[in-house]
């Protein structure tokens, strides 16, 4: 009997932990996911691309000690990877062009009649409570937060023509998470980068 009364108040119980679980999966996802978008002209031979120089930032667009080297020492690794090589920015065939932003946002989760599963109350140690009529039956959180985009921009060195762009975009925290997401977003923007066999 015991048994059942504890097995009934656990399946009452678990849509609860279910939701919770959920909120702690959803917002550990918005702080940690990093986007990415690529495109490119398609009219571009890539296989004449064999050298880049890494442009130097705009006046202005100037990141943590941490970021910038995380940034930089990604870039090469990644394009060294595809076998393209540095090279002085007058002999290169590409200029890689960064730019960064970062904006506020605001995140509102709206959750109607949450916790009104069993009986229209709210679980508790006791069995359940109600709400007196006219009670709110929403729980609307709010979050602040800045979200950062990273643009890197290949550009044709001679002709001074954009022919790929790879963005990157995600939620800014402290300096070691950041540079950890700048090596994902741009791991996953040279992999959107056109092979020459590709073409």
């Amino acid at each position: 009997m015991q048994a059942r009364i504890a097995y009934d108040a656990y399946m009452k119980t678990l849509p609860y932990l279910i939701f919770a679980a959920a909120l702690v999966c959803f917002f550990s996802a918005c702080e940690t996911a990093v986007t990415v978008t690529t495109d490119y002209d398609h009219a571009a031979h890539f296989g004449k691309y064999r050298s880049y120089a890494l442009a130097p930032a705009r006046r202005g667009q100037t990141m943590s000690a941490t970021s910038e080297a995380a940034l930089s020492e990604a870039v090469r690794a990644e394009l060294n990877s595809r076998g393209l090589t540095e090279a002085p920015g007058q002999k290169a065939d590409l200029d890689i062009v960064r730019q960064v932003f970062v904006q506020g946002k605001v995140s509102v989760q709206e959750w109607t009649d949450w916790g009104y599963g069993y009986h229209g109350g709210w679980p508790y140690g006791y069995g359940y409570y109600g709400m007196w009529h006219g009670a709110p039956t929403s729980y609307i959180d709010v979050q602040q937060y800045a979200e950062g985009t990273l643009i890197l921009d290949f550009v044709d060195a001679r002709t001074k023509k954009l022919v790929f762009r790879g963005t990157g975009r995600a939620v800014v925290e402290g300096p070691e998470s950041n540079a950890g997401k700048i090596r994902e977003a741009v791991h996953k923007i040279v992999a959107g980068y056109p092979s020459a066999a590709a073409q």
